[in-house]
This record gives C-alpha cells, sequence and structure tokens, in this order.
C-alpha cells in the first residue's frame, strides 16, 4: 500500500480512461505488464490481435494532464487502487474502479460505512426514518453513504452530516444533480467527502448510475433500503450489495404504498428488518469492530500485479487466430461464465483470460458481473 509516483498516477489515468479498458481488463493488462505504462504501450498490439487491425484510442497525456490540473483546481484529488486513501472494502471488489476523484477530506473514506438509499419520490415519513436511521449511525461513528439524490438519499445524508457523511456522484466530482441539492452538495464537500468515477464536468446520464449504485455497495458494510418501488434504482444497489457479499437492511412499509414494495419485497428475500440504528449496529458488530481497526487494503489475487510477463510471450499467436474465433462462436448477446468458455473450449483459463482481454480491447465483448461475458 503506497502512494503512486507522478508518472505512475498519469499511466494510470490514461489507461483507466481509455476506450474498451474497463476496471476488470485494467487489473488484467496491471497483472499481465507489470505496469500501466508497459500496458499502455502493448494496447495497440493487443487490440489488432482481437480485431484484426481495429485501432484503440489512448488518452493523450495532454488530456490526462486536463483532467488531474481540473481537480487541483477544484481542490479535489485522484486517488488510485492500492494508495492509503482508497477505501478498503471497494478495493476487494471485482470491479472496483481503478481510480476515484475525492472532492472534501479523505480520511472520511476510511472509517467504517454504511448505504441508506431509497425512492427519490419519499414520503415525509421515510424521510424522516431515513434521517433518524443516519443520525443514529453517525452517533456510533459510522460514516452513512449515499448517492445524493433527492428524498431518502439527501436526508440520509442531512442526518449524518455532523459524523460524516460520503456522496458518491454519477457524474463528474464537480456536477451537482439534482440541483436542488447545490446547498447539501457544499456542505458535504466542506464537512464529508464527494467521491465521482467519471471525469470532472461529467453529466450523469442513465447509464452511469447503475456504476454510482456498485461503488456505494462496494464502499460499504452494508446496505439499508428505505422505502423502494418494485422496480427501482435502490434495488439495484441491494443486488450489488449481495453480490459483494455485504449485509442488506430494509424498513418495512405498508403494502398499500407502491414505494414500499421493492422494500417488503427484500424482507421476504431474507434482509434484515430495520427500524432503528441499533438493528443495523447489532447485526454489523464484529464487522464494525473490524473495520475501525483499519485494516490494509484487500489484495485481491486476480488484481494484484504480478510479475510482468515478457511481451514477446504474450503477443505470440501460441495456438493461431482459431482460438479467437473460437471463443466468438462460444458467445452470443446473453452473458456466460468465463469458467464455461474454459470448459468447452478446452483451453486453460490463461489462454482464455488473454483472449478475452484481446476482444474486450477490440470492442468485441463485454464484461458483467459474476465474471459473465457476452458479445457486443
Amino acid at each position: 500500500m503506497r502512494a503512486l509516483e507522478p508518472q505512475e498516477r498519469l499511466d494510470w489515468l490514461r489507461l483507466c480512461r481509455t476506450e474498451s479498458v474497463g476496471p476488470v481488463t485494467f487489473y488484467a493488462l496491471l497483472r499481465r505488464f507489470g505496469s500501466a505504462g508497459e500496458a499502455l504501450a502493448q494496447l495497440p498490439r493487443l487490440a489488432r490481435r482481437g480485431d484484426g487491425g481495429r485501432a484503440v484510442a489512448v488518452l493523450p497525456r495532454a488530456e490526462a494532464e486536463r483532467e488531474l490540473a481540473a481537480l487541483d483546481r477544484l481542490g479535489a484529488r485522484l486517488v488510485c487502487w492500492g494508495e492509503p486513501d482508497y477505501p478498503s472494502l471497494l478495493a476487494a471488489v471485482d470491479d472496483a474502479p481503478p481510480v476515484l476523484s475525492v472532492l472534501g477530506d479523505p480520511e472520511v473514506l476510511r472509517r467504517p460505512m454504511v448505504a441508506i438509499v431509497g425512492a427519490r419520490n419519499a414520503s415525509a415519513n421515510g424521510r424522516r426514518i431515513a434521517h433518524d436511521l443516519a443520525a443514529g449511525l453517525g452517533a456510533d461513528g459510522i460514516v452513512v453513504i449515499s448517492g445524493m439524490a433527492r428524498g431518502i438519499d439527501a436526508a440520509g445524508h442531512a442526518g449524518a452530516l455532523d459524523t460524516g457523511s460520503v456522496a458518491v456522484v454519477a457524474g463528474g466530482v464537480d456536477v451537482v444533480y439534482p440541483e436542488e441539492n447545490r446547498g447539501l452538495y457544499r456542505a458535504l464537500a466542506e464537512r464529508g467527502a464527494i467521491v465521482a468515477e467519471l471525469p470532472p464536468g461529467t453529466e450523469p446520464q442513465a447509464r452511469h448510475f447503475p456504476r454510482r449504485n456498485r461503488i456505494i455497495s462496494g464502499m460499504a458494510l452494508g446496505i439499508a433500503v428505505v422505502e423502494a418501488a418494485a422496480r427501482s434504482g435502490s434495488l439495484i444497489t441491494a443486488r450489488f450489495a449481495l453480490e459483494q457479499g455485504r449485509e442488506v437492511f430494509a424498513v418495512p412499509g405498508s403494502p398499500l404504498d407502491p414505494r414500499c414494495r421493492g422494500t417488503n419485497d427484500l424482507l421476504r428475500n431474507g434482509a434484515t428488518l430495520t427500524e432503528t440504528a441499533a438493528d443495523i449496529t447489532g447485526q454489523l458488530g464484529p464487522l464494525l469492530h473490524g473495520a475501525a481497526a483499519a485494516p490494509p487494503v484487500p489484495r485481491h489475487p486476480r488484481r494484484l500485479p504480478l510479475e510482468p510477463i515478457a511481451a514477446a510471450a504474450l503477443l505470440a499467436p501460441a495456438a493461431g487466430e482459431t482460438e479467437i474465433d473460437l471463443v466468438v462462436e462460444r458467445l452470443g448477446p446473453t452473458p456466460v461464465p468465463v469458467d464455461e468458455l474454459v470448459r468447452q473450449c478446452q483451453l486453460s483459463a490463461a489462454a482464455i483470460a488473454t483472449l478475452l482481454l484481446e476482444l474486450e480491447l477490440a470492442g468485441r465483448i463485454e464484461r458483467h458481473p459474476g465474471n459473465l461475458v457476452s458479445l457486443r
């Protein structure tokens, strides 16, 4: 666990922002080549292997420098995976963002966190419950994390402003959304922290919110849902939480209120019934004790940069182009497990990983949570 050197930080940012390089591919490249700088040098050749000549648009150095300068003007900073200020729980998630923009006090990111999420069109009672849950958690030394949306998110942030709150936003760290939460944004920047995966100036779009949600759940020990309809973004966050091995809490509501159908469904499926902050802290007791001890950043074996493999060995066509055709033939629009590709193609896991890396860089496949892949 160390802070990156300035050149390393620039290389990480360029690789992370390069077309077709998602988080899983980023870590695979880092593991294969040992450094972001070497991975950048090898990207064009890897992409050509995956698509017979397609070029990869590597982020220019000048553009990465402009992003770092923009963060500096905002008083924000870039935090990279594995650095001391990177949230330790998030670092253990398979598709953790390689870089995060942080505006505010990065110290709060080292404290134990619980997420509070729910409906944007929340009822007065729902907002009060979210506020009181957040205040109770804060009194126990827990940071409340949410998405700074109107309704439940905003009420949760407000309840924890005096004790510590973190907002994860779907756009750039400098973009206030919704506009009605500008005052909350300023308070969080001064007294807590605002976190973003995307570059400054990025306006939030629909496709950004699921990515934002998996960061919220990934940073938290558990997630409390207060009022959520049967189809809502809050339930997406709850699903991410379950996939990441987090605790899920739900506040029960009236069956006559459609805003409570999602939370009641969570309870039917095993979520912890929650009325007060004590219900959360009681369930998380041992985990809170461990988090308070500030554990080191987890070193996930699938992402830890290992000894670099010689570029010639990696790029040599070990078994010809037919291997790529073999993999593509077994893929379609429906995601399939990578382990199933290994079994059906009768290739080693390492060979499949390399072929998928080439195909993703060529823009031909898409990765999904749970180690699944599909054709684009």
